[in-house]
């Protein structure tokens, strides 16, 4: 992965818009993240939910945030810094801690994820 270069990423994105695509979207703060063990463990997961976005906008001046408008809703992903386009075209972003480790990733394809 690279780090994030916003206008890039911008083109990136809008490749998706209006289109039906499939998305990866975890998020945490557990166990394998978290190394106090007083901290509140959360998470979020959702792999090949089917969404269409109409708009898209990265922002921020890293960590990234990125903002989808769906047909009916928002949906907001914050502390990006990577992200890579794999061979199969789907755009893969990740948001890294100060010590390398996992915190988000976001993740778009034309094609189920495996």
């Amino acid at each position: 992965m690279k780090a994030i270069q916003i206008e890039h990423v911008q083109e990136l994105l809008e490749k998706f818009e209006n289109q039906q695509i499939y998305l990866h979207l975890e998020t945490t703060s557990g166990a394998y993240a978290a190394q106090n063990k007083e901290k509140l463990s959360v998470g979020a997961y959702i792999r090949n939910g089917s969404v269409r976005f109409t708009n898209v906008k990265i922002a921020g001046a890293g960590p990234y945030r990125i903002g989808f408008k769906l047909d009916e809703g928002w949906m907001y992903a914050e502390g990006l810094t990577d992200y890579q386009l794999d061979n199969k075209g789907r755009l893969l972003m990740a948001g890294h801690d100060d010590s390398g480790r996992l915190a988000i990733a976001v993740q778009l394809s034309h094609t189920p994820f495996e």
